[in-house]
């Protein structure tokens, strides 16, 4: 029985310190998540064309997108999904997003990659505030072009809900991602904000950003602050 106690007042004790350092990662995936889109817009020849960007709904950001495999493969990341205000004046709030995936076929290894999304109508942003959708079956999606000159014109790219980049190894380039399922990462919004929220609760609505987004929300207000028709 005293055992029973100790163990007791033991994972009581620890519980505070977890959820503290639960947190800190938490604020360290939204300072990755802003740096890494930072980055990538920092080099105009090789980043998201401007026009995409800003004609753009949502955006989702996975830093570290993790693909290992041994005969099965598989891919896992936590990301942040955000949406423009209604007014297409600055981003609202981050929702947390997982994404999970996998193919078979002889795969042995494993990287890890970080993960751009453009959801690029309302048809994509219905999709994201849905509890869990999977790319390519439920979503239109296609490889995004890179550069400030690429054309956005081809069929595939001017229809898709979806448009997917990643960047592995100093390499950033269109990706394809079907097959992949984004959901709600439940535990995740309630660090942020102290409910278990989804991702409909939060996108578009007037949830206040943690300070530890203030950094990712800033970004993104400066390479696009207005949604052009």
């Amino acid at each position: 029985m005293r055992l029973l106690t100790y163990t007791l007042a033991f994972a009581l004790g620890c519980a505070p310190l977890l959820a503290k350092d639960d947190k800190e990662k938490n604020a360290d995936r939204l300072d990755d998540a802003a740096t890494l889109f930072s980055e990538i817009m920092g080099a105009p020849d090789k980043s998201i064309p401007q026009d995409l960007l800003n004609k753009s709904q949502c955006i989702v950001l996975v830093p570290g997108l993790k693909k290992g495999a041994f005969g099965f493969g598989g891919k896992f990341g936590r990301g942040f999904s955000l949406c423009r205000h209604q007014s297409g004046q600055g981003w609202g709030p981050p929702a947390a997003v997982r994404i999970e995936g996998g193919s078979f076929g002889l795969q042995i290894g494993f990287s890890s990659s970080d993960v751009i999304l453009l959801v690029m109508n309302e048809r994509g942003m219905k999709k994201l505030t849905s509890d869990k959708f999977t790319i390519g079956a439920e979503a239109t999606a296609a490889a995004g072009p890179v550069g400030r000159d690429a054309t956005a014109q081809t069929d595939a790219l001017m229809t898709a809900e979806i448009l997917s980049w990643s960047r592995s190894k100093g390499l950033f380039a269109g990706v394809s991602l079907d097959g992949a399922t984004l959901r709600n990462d439940i535990d995740e919004n309630q660090l942020m904000y102290g409910q278990r929220w989804n991702a409909k609760q939060i996108l578009g609505s007037g949830a206040t950003p943690t300070p530890a987004a203030r950094k990712l929300l800033e970004i993104l207000d400066k390479y696009s602050s207005r949604k052009t028709s």
